[in-house]
């Protein structure tokens, strides 16, 4: 029987990461950045990725990587959650990584190997939106160049290499700063996950390999390892809203002894102990290779998703006037937790991928 506890070495890495994220993303400064033009964090980006090379956790050591599997990937992501960090992790370290881990040639072990060392940044050129099992959208592709465009494609901003996938069938590698590539950001829900548009004229590109498998496996895995984010962040809000319940007074009593609050905590804690459950299922079944890996995906993003709205929208109202302004980072938790519900395919969607998988169709 699978054993979804973490272990000790994944605890010691969470302490580590949260160490590192005390000391490099405090909530002020997360707000100051999220408010200025260069929303990602590049200081903390090096931290991750050169300080303790958690950008190549999924990529093996004959590569330079990690050699680590999703578990650890998934306690990585928890932390970030919590913290909301303005860091294309996910975007590079997960899903461009696992879309290059499904390419072959010397290519494609070239950029992984520069994407674990954190000194390149990649994003596959798929809008943020797609689920896995969704049609994605392709530029053309015309003697080794790219035309076309591409809307909603997270950290496109911060990345110096895009992996487009063309109406050829091919996934191609396409650097950033190309003068034919146009970045054009867009105006994004969650400001510390920019979107942008990307437009292609006449690009030249390196074929990597065949798209569908690529991107199928890449928006498998952000699928899966999302659903740690959204716990971690929906732990964050129930932890700082009991906090704060026992600070705030009211008729000279703490508000957080009210037991209509008790009973709509208990909600929440219940279902962040249940989405913990179906996140550790998803993140253990991409680390193993398990048959069932598209059933655990489907479970944990159709659950987790509106837990983490549900435990954001209450730490906004229980804070109170607090809760409401711009100086506390509560808002910016609601807004990853809502622009992370229509990430890699919505909760409805997942559920109807899940009723195929188990062969449960409505009438």
């Amino acid at each position: 029987m699978t054993d979804l506890l973490y272990s000790e070495e994944e605890e010691a890495l969470r302490a580590a990461v949260r160490d590192l994220l005390t000391d490099h993303c405090d909530p002020a400064g997360v707000i100051a950045r999220t408010e200025s033009d260069a929303p990602h964090d590049p200081e903390l980006w090096k931290a991750l990725s050169d300080g303790m090379g958690l950008a190549g956790l999924l990529v093996p050591e004959s590569l330079g990587g990690q050699g680590a599997t999703h578990r650890e990937v998934a306690v990585v992501l928890e932390e970030l959650g919590r913290a909301v960090a303005p860091a294309p992790y996910l975007t590079s370290a997960v899903v461009a990584t696992e879309a290059l881990l499904a390419c072959e040639g010397d290519e494609a072990a070239e950029l992984l190997s520069a994407l674990a060392s954190g000194r390149t940044i990649g994003t596959l050129a798929v809008a943020l939106s797609t689920g896995p099992g969704a049609h994605f959208r392709s530029v053309r592709h015309e003697e080794g160049a790219l035309y076309g465009e591409l809307t909603g494609i997270a950290d496109a901003v911060a990345a110096n290499v895009l992996l487009v996938p063309a109406a050829d069938g091919g996934l191609y590698a396409v650097e950033a700063d190309a003068h034919a590539v146009t970045v054009t950001p867009q105006v994004s829900l969650d400001p510390t996950r920019p979107v942008a548009t990307l437009t292609f004229d006449g690009a030249r590109a390196r074929r990597l390999g065949t798209a569908e498998p690529a991107v199928r496996r890449a928006l498998r895995a952000g699928a899966g390892l999302l659903a740690s984010e959204q716990l971690g962040l929906a732990d964050w809000c129930l932890t700082e809203t009991v906090r704060y319940l026992k600070e705030r007074k009211q008729f000279n009593r703490p508000v957080g002894g009210f037991q209509a609050l008790k009973h709509r905590l208990a909600q929440v804690w219940l279902e962040v102990v249940n989405a913990r459950a179906a996140a550790r299922n998803a993140a253990d079944a991409l680390a193993t290779g398990s048959a069932d890996t598209d059933l655990a995906v489907a479970v944990a993003q159709a659950y987790a998703a509106s837990v983490a709205v549900h435990a954001a929208e209450e730490a906004v109202q229980l804070h109170g006037g607090l809760g409401m302004t711009w100086e506390h980072p509560v808002h910016l938790y609601l807004k990853r937790a809502k622009a992370d519900s229509i990430a890699y395919g919505t909760a409805g969607g997942h559920r109807e991928a899940l009723a195929e998988l188990v062969d449960l169709q409505a009438p």
